[in-house]
């Protein structure tokens, strides 16, 4: 053996020496030292204990509460530290991301509530931006999209909702008064909040934009003697409005349609929209606006109710977008309010809800998990664990993560509505 020979083997030996010390530090290769060398600097408050898949423990952090995962794959490993947006979700559907001390929920929030505020890792700003990039396409929705998206999510099993919303099948942001309250009563209160807000009087006329179950102009109904059109792109959606309805003896007072409000032409005293503005697409947000100024009378008022960012505006959830709300997207208030001036509309309130949703979801969630089996057999297990995550990830970005819930309220005359919000409260 020539010197240089031996020199090229010694120095190949002392780099496989060094490789060897970097995997003992950081065991599992590349991508686990990418995601572990994340966690380090990310959990500081809590302890997140890794099991990577060839068994090595790895323990960031330091205090309770005391979390324990395991990813059960080299792939998923790899996805995760790539794309967590997406491959996170991914993985505990498909049970390479496993718990194994809390649940989903306890992992979610132990990572949201470390990462509030701190910087996002470089892969994960790359992908956030190549899906703002991609935002105008994601988010074009036309009339025929918007009707497919639609029944993505709303046209499930009706004993899917059955089995975790309340009686009245309210799938909003409710509105609790004490940290006591019962999910029916909370969403009791969302209702009278939002009507109270209407100004509601006796034969008005009444636009809902995405009535859902008819749980909302039913209230209306009842409680203003009021008669309200309402508008679904969901055919199970309708049907279970309308008979429920007709149950009820309101069919004189409320009638349900299979529309997009695009298609609308009725002029109304009234305008609500509550848990639809999230599915209109920030291309077509003039196209809304323009739509409620034109359908609202000259002495009418509107009340937009939809989830939002406190944050500003950012790249629409990859996973969320793929499973579950094909075509949503959650808006900055910066986003939504130019369209509303450019449409004439004038700004009369808004407030924001905070953390009212996260314990709407809590409930949810509860519900869900109770009546797991009955999900089970419905669907599968699969779908189970993907709506877990669904529920635990929701509740979590509400608690950590600038989601909120905006109130807007609209008017084309500013005399529309009293100059105090005292009225809300007295109604």
């Amino acid at each position: 053996m020539n010197d240089s020979t031996k020199f090229d083997t010694e120095s190949a030996t002392l780099a496989d020496d060094h490789r060897q010390r970097l995997d003992t530090a950081r065991p599992g290769g590349f991508w686990a030292r990418l995601l572990t060398g994340f966690l380090d600097r990310a959990i500081t408050q809590g302890t997140l204990t890794l099991v990577l898949p060839d068994g090595t423990r790895h323990r960031s952090g330091s205090g309770m509460p005391q979390i324990t995962a395991r990813i059960t794959s080299p792939k998923a490993l790899r996805r995760i530290a790539l794309d967590p947006d997406l491959a996170l979700g991914e993985a505990y559907m498909d049970r390479t991301l496993q718990i194994l001390d809390g649940d989903i929920y306890d992992f979610l929030d132990l990572c949201l509530s470390n990462l509030r505020g701190r910087q996002k890792s470089r892969m994960r700003s790359v992908w956030q931006a190549l899906r703002r990039l991609a935002r105008p396409l994601a988010l074009y929705n036309p009339v025929r999209r918007a009707e497919r998206n639609v029944a993505h999510h709303y046209d499930l099993s009706d004993q899917l909702y059955e089995l975790f919303l309340d009686a009245d099948r309210q799938y909003s942001c409710a509105y609790y008064l004490s940290p006591d309250d019962t999910l029916e009563a909370a969403q009791a209160q969302k209702k009278r909040h939002i009507a109270a807000k209407l100004l509601l009087a006796p034969g008005q006329q009444v636009l809902d934009i995405g009535s859902g179950w008819g749980g909302l102009a039913r209230t209306i109904a009842r409680y203003a003697g009021a008669n309200v059109t309402g508008l679904t792109l969901s055919r199970e959606q309708l049907a279970y409005a309308a008979a429920q309805t007709e149950a009820a003896g309101l069919s004189d007072q409320v009638q349900f349609h299979l529309r997009d409000y695009r298609q609308e032409t009725g002029r109304y005293d009234r305008i609500v929209s509550v848990g639809m503005f999230e599915h209109v697409g920030t291309g077509h947000y003039r196209t809304y606006f323009n739509t409620v100024a034109e359908r609202l009378k000259d002495d009418g008022v509107a009340l937009i109710h939809t989830i939002g960012m406190s944050s500003g505006p950012r790249a629409p959830g990859a996973w969320i977008k793929k499973y579950i709300f094909p075509g949503g997207y959650v808006p900055a208030l910066s986003e939504i309010i130019p369209a509303i001036e450019k449409s004439g509309l004038i700004v009369t309130d808004i407030e924001v809800l905070r953390l009212h949703y996260a314990e709407t979801l809590r409930a949810w969630r509860q519900r869900f998990l109770a009546r797991r089996p009955q999900v089970a057999a419905l669907y599968d297990e699969r779908f189970c664990r993907m709506w877990e995550f669904y529920l635990a990830a929701c509740e979590a970005g509400f608690r950590h993560n600038g989601l909120v819930v905006f109130q807007i309220q609209l008017a084309k005359r500013n005399d529309a509505v009293p100059l105090t919000r005292d009225y809300i409260a007295a109604a």
